[in-house]
């Protein structure tokens, strides 16, 4: 996350990036500060991320499509399905496990992203970026709260629980009938 972090905030840099080249090429009145701008930081990381993390959620999907047998598909085309009934009874069934998994992945990684917070805008103007790993580095390091620090890495560790415990509980219930 933090090569994903520098990437980003060099090409957002308006000095360095984007606006530069756009103002280069005669567009001088673009400007795109949302790097800067405390009410538009936090699209800017959710971009970033989303961005980053968008390779490794397609090879999950990639697998799991191939994970699906042909012979399936074959079978519903024969017995007069459209393609939209083979996604809509097939496909998306079969591939619940990986949007499940796809889900709590990027959950587990949305709450405790620090680095790309750190990288792209170092909290942002005003603090306006900061999430709770932010938070929970801020009182245990820098200010030495340890206390504060642990409650919030222990809210953190139920948010992902609370996220976590469904979906298990949901899989072994399927898996115990």
């Amino acid at each position: 996350f933090i090569v994903t972090g520098v990437a980003w905030k060099w090409f957002l840099d308006p000095g360095l990036g984007l606006e530069q080249t756009l103002h280069h090429f005669g567009w001088t009145s673009f400007h795109f500060d949302w790097i800067k701008n405390k009410d538009f930081v936090i699209y800017t990381v959710v971009i970033a991320g989303v961005w980053q993390a968008s390779g490794f959620v397609m090879a999950m999907f990639l697998a799991g499509l191939r994970g699906i047998d042909g012979e399936i598909m074959k079978a519903a085309q024969i017995d007069g399905a459209s393609p939209l009934q083979l996604y809509r009874r097939i496909v998306i069934p079969l591939l619940r496990p990986i949007f499940l998994s796809a889900f709590i992945v990027l959950a587990h990684m949305a709450i405790k992203s620090y680095d790309l917070v750190v990288a792209l805008t170092s909290g942002g103007p005003g603090g306006s970026a900061w999430l709770p790993s932010n938070f929970m580095y801020e009182y245990t390091f820098k200010r030495n709260e340890m206390a504060v620090g642990s409650a919030s890495a222990i809210i953190m560790l139920m948010t992902i629980s609370a996220i976590i415990v469904p979906y298990l509980y949901s899989e072994l219930k399927e898996k115990a009938r």
